[in-house]
């Protein structure tokens, strides 16, 4: 049996923690779904709102059936999976586990409830950005080290020498 690598271990911790984040916030969400229905203000430009997105980003592909969009987003899982287990890039484990984790709660929500859960609504003035959840904050932060994992890892190789 192969060593257990140690980026397997973080990537996997990254996975499990946004996924229980994720879930836990949802479950928060839904459970003031009735306080929220008209959005709740935070402070200037952040709203809580609650709102079910079957579309994927931005509410692309809305209507489309939930478990081709969930087959989907499982396939990718399997890969990232995949990527995650054979990296030795310490940032790229992480970037897998964070989009895995997020990719794994919309799923989750998919399964559930046919589409998934939004709550963040930032706006400027009256334009409002479409709202998210924290699973897509996750991703967005999981591909952003996915594309920084080289020159970062690079440059912690460097200042270790």
């Amino acid at each position: 049996m192969r060593h257990f690598r140690r980026t397997t271990g973080i990537g996997l911790f990254a996975a499990i923690v946004a996924l229980a984040v994720d879930q836990l916030s949802k479950v928060l969400v839904v459970v003031s779904a009735g306080k929220l229905s008209a959005g709740v203000p935070v402070f200037p430009g952040f709203n809580l709102v609650f709102l079910r997105n079957d579309g994927v980003s931005f509410g692309m592909f809305g209507g489309t059936a939930p478990w081709l969009l969930v087959a989907l987003a499982l396939s990718i899982c399997c890969w990232l999976m995949a990527v995650m287990l054979r990296t030795r890039n310490r940032i790229e484990a992480a970037g897998c586990g964070l989009v895995l984790g997020g990719a794994l709660g919309n799923v989750i929500d998919r399964l559930r409830h046919g589409a998934v859960t939004d709550f963040l609504d930032f706006y400027v003035s009256t334009w409002h950005w479409p709202a998210f959840n924290l699973a897509d904050t996750f991703i967005f932060c999981g591909v952003a080290a996915l594309l920084l994992a080289g020159p970062l890892e690079a440059r912690l190789g460097q200042a270790r020498s």
